[in-house]
């Protein structure tokens, strides 16, 4: 069961189209395991569009890019309305996105959602590094050149090394669950570590975790270790 969700002001932010990229895709993933934040997501678009219904219409102070965005977020809420309206007969599921042969027949992959299937799909070539010992890293090429998108691998019972946060960090749990001071956290959940939070995931005995990260500043380890490493971390958005 998901106990850990995007607040309301993220939804807002995702469902008018302002989100931004990077961000998206996480929200997006959570989305499609979640049914509480969908049902959420649907009665927002609904709100808004009949806001807008509602609405004078006023002069836009950017023709050009104000003309994009809003035609974008209305063809986003149509889409959402049409999807969320009633049918005689139920609609099947969309197939899932088939992930490339190295990981298709790697456990830790085998439920991820649609969003996250069609990533892989575009990063086939995972290149995995090894940040400590039982803690790797995949960097994926997302597009845009403001916040890195990352997997993290925690092998089962490892302990991550305490670190604080330079600037905002988005988590999602994909498989297996960790661990912090503040909770448990399992497939779904949804975590938000803003700037001068620190914390040290641990990941449960019995399984490894994999998480679908954001970051827009590189962390930083705490202690002596950190003296040592931080200068030597790096922050790759692609």
């Amino acid at each position: 069961m998901i106990h850990h969700h995007p607040d309301n002001n993220m939804l807002l932010e995702y469902a008018s189209g302002s989100l931004n990229w990077a961000h998206s895709i996480v929200v997006a993933a959570h989305l499609q395991l979640c049914p509480k934040c969908a049902a959420d997501l649907k009665l927002l678009n609904g709100i808004g569009g009949n806001l807008l219904a509602t609405s004078a219409p006023v002069p836009a102070s950017a023709p050009d890019q104000e003309k994009q965005s809003f035609e974008q977020l209305m063809r986003r809420i149509d889409s959402d309305n049409q999807s969320s309206e009633p049918s005689e007969a139920p609609k099947e599921k969309a197939p899932r996105p088939a992930l490339p042969r190295k990981l298709a027949k790697d456990p830790v992959f085998a439920s991820v959602p649609p969003v996250v299937g069609k990533l892989l799909g575009q990063n086939s070539a995972l290149r995995w590094r090894r940040l400590s010992k039982g803690l790797k890293e995949a960097r994926l090429k997302t597009g845009q050149c403001q916040h890195e998108v990352a997997f993290h691998r925690i092998a089962p019972g490892n302990k991550v090394a305490e670190h604080d946060h330079r600037g905002t960090e988005i988590t999602m749990v994909l498989y297996g669950s960790f661990s912090d001071a503040d909770g448990i956290y399992s497939p779904g959940d949804f975590l938000v570590r803003e700037p001068g939070e620190t914390h040290r995931p641990t990941a449960t005995q019995d399984h490894e975790c994999l998480c679908l990260s954001v970051v827009e500043a590189p962390v930083a380890l705490t202690g002596l270790m950190g003296k040592l490493v931080n200068p030597f971390l790096s922050f790759r958005p692609q």
